[in-house]
């Protein structure tokens, strides 16, 4: 049931070695007098444009284009200076000194200073509101603004993989609505907003590393995906960047089809406070029904990669492939599990999907007729982005969910951390010692090998104790016009739109 992806993205973990319809034009370069581009997007991003507030994903690689941190994330998954000219290590990990980059302006027009750099992190480090913005940031003991270009993070506890969290937005002290006026350092600056229909920014020309190639971006958001092809084709978007499988056969050769990894780890996530979720021979019984391989079939013609826990291919020393086989699909154990359960007879549940996301509908279909053939009855439930993010992520008001959970910075941490007991962002509400205990003992470790080893018990636990039903780091199909080139994958769930230019 081993399956290779599409594309190996390399992982480089620094200093040691991650939520959820129409318009048109073209593109060219800097110096060209018209330079413009309109890209889909399958959902609005969130009502707050604060980058500290964002929780999914969708809104994420949106700001990614406005907002740059300390250092950045590059599409080989290294980590370069951004706002920050140069960073240094010290006493094995516990002390990073920042040497800030001379020239660096806000979109407004105003100096970064060390002043704005500790705002940023003090405000996500905050926990007068409940847990920090960013969890890592608990383990900030000290910011010392040491001279007017130098500033000193101490952690309470070494962390070698502190320097990833750095990528947290740089935003000015001044800005007194960032949640309706985003200001940051990045390629791209934010024009206009229109709910439910489009996001506009354009190039900031001020910006301190390479412009961006194209001078106006609009995205549009295009939640009607059976309208998709038509609107490619007709000229009103010139990109989309998760089109199907199916979609993309269907599309002329007016457009490329770049195939890649959406960096992703799909499963159907499950709710630990409903009782039918509480009993672990449930969940090994639905993760025994499941035959990923055929649900990669009928959703993207077999293309992607299997996942048996929560740590998806990009991050290679921590992916274990071998945890695919954990249960491989076996009906009779699932109904023997069942019957032990007091389930002879089936069960039913709800299965909650954003409706905006038809990899995610397709796949909830393709589960709800695997789950037959052991007796349970799963409804799916379509709800728009929106409700999702309150209902099932914020209240966790919710049986079974599937979607796609991304890693917030390029550490193995951040996608093993939501499910410790204490996580703000532990949205199934998994609780278990020994997990927690596996976790403490990698993040706290400031030797690799340790650090890797506690990861891997971190990932062999979420599978053998089936915390949810593991499918796959999903493929990814982006429809570019044949107009634009310089499209990257990254290792993260990010879209890098200053990197596009005018084919000729």
């Amino acid at each position: 049931m081993k399956r290779k992806g599409l594309k190996g993205l390399p992982m480089v973990f620094v200093l040691t070695t991650l939520a959820i319809a129409l318009s048109g034009c073209s593109g060219d370069k800097k110096e060209e007098t018209s330079s413009q581009i309109t890209i889909g997007i399958p959902q609005d991003i969130e009502e707050s444009l604060d980058p500290h507030k964002a929780v999914g994903a969708g809104t994420e690689e949106i700001l990614f284009n406005l907002f740059e941190g300390l250092v950045k994330p590059e599409s080989d998954g290294s980590l370069i200076p951004a706002v920050a000219s140069a960073y240094e290590e010290s006493e094995g990990g516990r002390v990073y000194t920042f040497t800030l980059r001379e020239g660096v302006k806000f979109h407004d027009g105003s100096a970064v200073t060390a002043e704005d750099v500790k705002y940023s992190i003090d405000k996500c480090a905050d926990t007068s509101n409940g847990g920090p913005l960013v969890e890592a940031y608990s383990n900030i003991e000290s910011f010392e603004i040491k001279d007017a270009s130098t500033v000193v993070m101490t952690l309470k506890e070494a962390d070698t993989e502190f320097l990833a969290y750095m990528t947290t937005a740089i935003i000015p002290t001044a800005n007194e609505n960032p949640d309706t006026n985003p200001i940051g350092t990045g390629p791209y600056k934010f024009v206009s907003r229109s709910p439910q229909e489009n996001f506009v920014v354009e190039r900031f020309e001020d910006y301190w590393g390479e412009p961006a190639g194209i001078r106006d971006v609009t995205f549009r958001i295009c939640s009607n995906t059976d309208s998709l092809v038509m609107d490619l084709e007709g000229g009103s978007i010139d990109m989309f960047a998760r089109v199907t499988a199916t979609q993309a056969a269907e599309l002329s050769d007016r457009f490329e089809i770049l195939e890649g990894t959406m960096n992703l780890v799909q499963a159907m996530y499950l709710n630990h406070e409903a009782e039918i979720f509480q009993d672990v021979r449930v969940r090994k019984a639905l993760c025994y029904a499941i035959d990923p391989e055929e649900i990669m079939m009928m959703v993207s013609d077999g293309k992607g990669t299997e996942i048996g826990s929560s740590m998806f291919p990009a991050f290679g020393k921590y992916y274990m492939e071998e945890l695919n086989d954990t249960y491989n699909q076996d009906i009779e154990k699932a109904k023997r599990l069942l019957e032990e359960a007091g389930y002879a007879n089936g069960l039913s549940f709800t299965i909650t999907v954003p409706s905006n996301y038809q990899q995610h509908i397709d796949t909830a279909q393709v589960l709800v007729e695997q789950f037959k053939a052991i007796g349970v009855d799963a409804k799916i439930q379509l709800i728009e982005w929106d409700s999702w993010l309150s209902d099932v992520y914020q209240n966790r008001d919710y049986e079974a969910t599937v979607v796609g959970v991304d890693a917030s910075s390029l550490t193995g941490s951040s996608l093993l951390r939501r499910f410790t007991s204490t996580a703000g962002n532990n949205f199934v509400n998994y609780s278990n010692a020994d997990y927690d205990a596996a976790f403490e003992e990698g993040i706290s470790s400031t030797d690799d090998a340790r650090k890797t080893k506690y990861y891997k018990e971190c990932e062999r636990i979420l599978a053998e104790d089936a915390v949810n039903v593991y499918i796959q780091d999903l493929p990814e199909f982006v429809a570019l016009n044949k107009k634009y080139t310089g499209y990257e994958f990254y290792p993260l769930y990010v879209q890098d739109i200053a990197k596009l230019r005018l084919a000729q």
